[in-house]
């Protein structure tokens, strides 16, 4: 199996992960859900699904809610992707966009002090 094939994975992952929040899943709170990336093992044993939210605040719950909804997730998986073993789904917060965030108001700030 080669990294190219894993690498189209994981972006069939994100692309259908997301369609299935915004039109399968009844739970409001998972609605404003941003997938960002997915790695997929190897093996296809296990996928790490990252995920941004609006609300800072809320994320532990909505990280608990979509780690409950992995289940489903990965049964829509297997319907929609061809793929021979659907990965066990693991929805880890994406910290990126805050690191991101926080290297801009840095920069803001010596630009300001200059």
């Amino acid at each position: 199996m080669t990294n190219i094939k894993i690498e189209r994975w994981n972006h069939a992952f994100v692309k259908e992960i997301s369609e299935i929040l915004n039109t399968e899943i009844k739970d409001e709170s998972i609605k404003f859900v941003t997938i960002t990336g997915c790695d997929i093992t190897n093996d296809l044993s296990f996928a790490k699904v990252y995920f941004t939210v609006l609300d800072e605040e809320k994320k532990e719950d909505i990280q608990k809610a979509l780690n409950k909804a992995s289940s489903y997730i990965r049964g829509e998986l297997s319907q929609r992707i061809e793929i021979r073993h659907t990965p066990e789904l693991k929805f880890i917060y994406d910290h990126s966009i805050e690191y991101g965030n926080k290297i801009e108001e840095i920069i803001d700030d010596l630009h300001q002090s200059e």
